[in-house]
């Protein structure tokens, strides 16, 4: 690409992902009320885990709502941690009813896994850490899913940096971050089909006038191009990444002579993918 790539490796990260970050950040803002009570989220994957460790940790109960389809790899890793897992129908309305059952029988604090400021300033923390190593950085690249990630990072570009630009990355399947920039409105995917699972789901309220704000392109990618940068990466770092991971470099990739010449921090942002389920 002829340009200078730094990578912040999230797939290190306690429990595999930069979403431990965020769930720690989530819990130390509760008040003690709140934290005696408990609290409860809903997650196919990486925020799952990322509260069961943070409220093991901080001694805090908490209830995980997964869909009964979510990668085994993931639920396996919630199930390591003192925590109440609960399954559900592997839809979206089904895991809101089950939270808010299970919220309200048990007076519960809700967590979202990205529509959340605590949330959202723990992943922040993520573009506070590139910027301060590579304070002269062009460009961080980032992927899209639910967009606490990246409203997070802007909000350290834009305090942090005078020259950065941060740039979303999401498959072409499930375009809604895109397609929400040009309309200037939450739109919604009417597919899930892509192998980055963790991409699947929608912008909310929250987060969403955060990009709008701050984040000028969403570059959509493939699922041929997904596949082919994990390939690079398993081939040439010597590291496996989860497919959500993988669409930051494919996005450096597919767009490579915007950055020519440029300093690129490219998140990959965890590592938590089921070998077995990979599509090559």
């Amino acid at each position: 690409c002829n340009c200078n790539v730094y990578f912040k490796c999230e797939n290190f990260q306690k429990t595999g992902s930069f979403k431990i970050r965020a769930a720690s950040n989530a819990l130390k803002s509760l008040s003690k009320k709140s934290k005696e009570k408990g609290v409860i989220t809903h997650s196919s994957g990486n925020f799952a885990q990322g509260l069961a460790c943070a409220s093991t940790l901080q001694n805090i109960n908490a209830y995980i709502v997964m869909p009964e389809n979510a990668p085994r790899i993931k639920r396996n890793s919630v199930l390591k941690y003192d925590v109440n897992l609960i399954e559900c129908k592997s839809t979206l309305e089904a895991r809101e009813k089950t939270t808010s059952r299970i919220l309200l029988e048990n007076d519960l604090h809700f967590i979202h896994p990205s529509n959340d400021i605590d949330v959202i300033l723990g992943n922040s923390t993520i573009g506070t850490e590139l910027l301060k190593e590579f304070p002269d950085l062009d460009y961080i690249l980032t992927p899209v899913g639910g967009g606490g990630l990246i409203s997070g990072i802007a909000i350290a570009s834009d305090v942090f940096s005078n020259k950065c630009e941060v740039i979303g990355v999401e498959p072409k399947e499930v375009d809604d971050a895109y397609r929400s920039l040009q309309s200037g409105k939450i739109e919604y995917n009417s597919s899930t089909k892509t192998i980055a699972d963790g991409l699947r789901t929608n912008l909310g309220d929250i987060n969403f006038p955060i990009i709008k704000k701050l984040i000028r392109k969403i570059i959509c990618v493939k699922e041929n191009e997904i596949i082919n940068t994990m390939k690079i990466f398993i081939e040439k770092l010597d590291l496996v990444i989860e497919p959500s991971s993988a669409v930051a470099l494919a996005g450096l990739i597919a767009k490579k002579e915007i950055y020519r010449n440029k300093k690129v921090g490219v998140v990959i942002s965890g590592g938590n993918v089921d070998l077995n389920e990979l599509a090559f």
